[in-house]
């Protein structure tokens, strides 16, 4: 291996890895990407096999902590009500989420102006809009243009997926209280689309899309990267990012697949490891020039942790709806998206339809709800709720605060030795609020749309998909990591471009804005390639 740094080195090749990887790679500056995960074959997915259910419990967990694979590390989220989820392979968390592909609204951008809470972002939805519409194109997005609740967008790029008759009675119920509905984005192919097959129903999206019909980054971005020349080194698990006596990032150390450890040289250094693998690389990279870690003299790195407080409601109806059949998301509402004092929360939610579940789901939740009684009538209770629950699902906007934290655990560690994660975060009482209204108005959306029963989670502990806000953007170094265009503050040849630089979490979910951001970070890196070492 060559002691000569390479120009660019990305650390994590997920959603925001893969997508900066692609675009850096016009400027023919050498880029090597290190993911500490492997390269996912479809024919491993549990839709491959009939325990398909079972193994969303095991291998295919959405908890780090229940996998336990060569590939995790172990998250300390015992001081949570929400357990870290994420998955550790070349495409990241996109191997295992939904689909579902919304973008910010303009307000999300002037929260501080508009609902004196938070801050402002220091880019507003026109800078990005250009790179969402890219990134559409990239993932291959499925939708309806003219959602009266979203700006004007001229084109998308394949139909929506079907309604499905779960989409349609939950339709009806918004139709009937008269209040918004429309088809979601979603990041799954309903025709084929860059060599992708279009989506068949597997019903097994939150676990891999055996099909291809689901957009996760390993086959979207990364074949047209590696095929334009990024390097793409897995079971590659970064320790710590080194400096120079000049306080700039002079290259990583990493564990290799054999557990040895190795060195690279870089000239510039992008972290794309999620809200809390972020924090925990830069925590982990003290010096004498960073005693408190990397890039963190504003003592922000870990703060303002963000997740999305979820609550679901589920109804039960008469009539057979699709069961697990079809893609777990169709349509949404943001009916109650925007701030209403009345509400006595500040910013709101989105409600999400999920289509139903499983056999095996089907009996954990009937049992676990009383619905489903032993003795002579045991099989025709199942019956009564086999492919007749459909779900709606609340994504509440979560505000920072920095006590909401991610640190290093002083005993935990990975395989290799490396500190892990340890998460310490609260509701606040609007979120409390918000879940509450969440409930109730599901509630009655469930009902008029003719639901016989309805039972309810809230809030959801297995939901943190979504890692936010322990980098944030700002023009002020004192009050956040990054700069306006994902710069560290502190050390000119680092940047972030993951979830961790979100300023505030919007009521969406993220991907869609994550992606957009590393697109717009790596332009503006190329703009400004004069002074990139500098």
């Amino acid at each position: 291996m060559t002691d000569e740094p390479i120009d660019v080195l990305i650390i994590g090749a997920g959603a925001s890895g893969a997508a900066i990887a692609w675009s850096l790679v016009e400027t023919r500056m050498r880029i090597v990407c290190l993911e500490q995960g492997g390269n996912m074959n479809p024919l491993d997915y549990p839709s491959a096999g009939r325990d398909w259910e079972a193994r969303t419990s095991s291998d295919f967990s959405i908890s780090p902590n229940a996998r336990n694979l060569p590939s995790d590390y172990p998250v300390n989220d015992n001081d949570s009500p929400i357990k870290v989820a994420n998955f550790n392979a070349v495409g990241g968390s996109t191997i295992l989420y939904a689909g579902q592909f919304p973008r910010f609204h303009p307000s999300d951008f002037r929260v501080r102006s508009l609902d004196d809470v938070a801050d402002d972002w220091p880019i507003d939805f026109a800078t990005l809009e250009p790179f969402y519409a890219q990134n559409d194109h990239m993932m291959g997005v499925a939708g309806l243009a003219g959602d009266p609740a979203n700006p004007p967008r001229p084109s998308i790029d394949m139909p929506p997926l079907p309604l499905g008759k779960a989409g349609q009675a939950v339709a009806k119920g918004f139709n009937s209280l008269g209040w918004h509905w429309w088809p979601s984005d979603c990041a799954i192919a309903t025709r084929p689309f860059d060599g992708r097959e279009r989506c068949v129903n597997l019903g097994t999206c939150v676990s891999g899309c055996a099909q291809g019909a689901k957009a996760s980054t390993d086959i979207t971005y990364w074949p047209h990267a590696r095929r334009r020349g990024v390097e793409l080194r897995t079971h590659c698990r970064v320790r710590e990012i080194t400096v120079d006596d000049q306080g700039m990032a002079s290259g990583v150390i990493y564990f290799d697949s054999n557990g040895r450890e190795q060195a690279l040289k870089a000239h510039v250094i992008v972290l794309a490891c999620n809200g809390i693998g972020t924090p925990r690389i830069l925590l982990n990279s003290k010096s004498t020039t960073f005693p408190d870690g990397l890039a963190n003299s504003s003592g922000l790195v870990g703060k303002n942790l963000m997740f999305h407080p979820y609550a679901a409601v589920q109804g039960v109806f008469d009539e057979e709806l699709d069961g697990y059949r079809g893609p777990h998301k169709g349509i949404q509402s943001q009916e109650f998206y925007e701030t209403d004092p009345s509400r006595g929360f500040v910013r709101g939610y989105t409600f999400e339809y999920s289509r139903g579940l499983g056999p095996v789901g089907t009996a954990v939740t009937g049992l676990s709800r009383n619905r489903i009684r032993w003795g002579e009538d045991h099989h025709d209770s199942y019956r009564k709720l086999f492919s007749r629950i459909t779900s709606l699902v609340a994504l509440c906007e979560d505000l920072p605060e920095e006590h909401n934290r991610v640190t290093l655990d002083p005993d935990l560690t990975d395989s290799n030795g490396i500190p892990a994660p340890k998460i310490s975060y609260t509701f606040s009482d609007n979120s409390l609020k918000m879940l509450e209204h969440a409930v109730a108005r599901g509630t009655e959306v469930l009902k008029a749309a003719g639901a016989t029963d309805t039972f309810s989670i809230s809030p959801i502990d297995f939901s943190g998909w979504h890692l936010m806000g322990t980098a944030r953007m700002g023009t002020d170094p004192a009050r956040s990591v990054v700069n306006e265009w994902g710069r560290s503050h502190d050390v000119k040849n680092l940047f972030i471009v993951d979830g961790s630089i979100f300023v505030t979490s919007a009521g969406v979910n993220p991907t869609s804005t994550i992606q957009a951001l590393s697109l717009y970070i790596a332009d503006q890196m190329k703009q400004r390639l004069a002074n990139l070492f500098d």
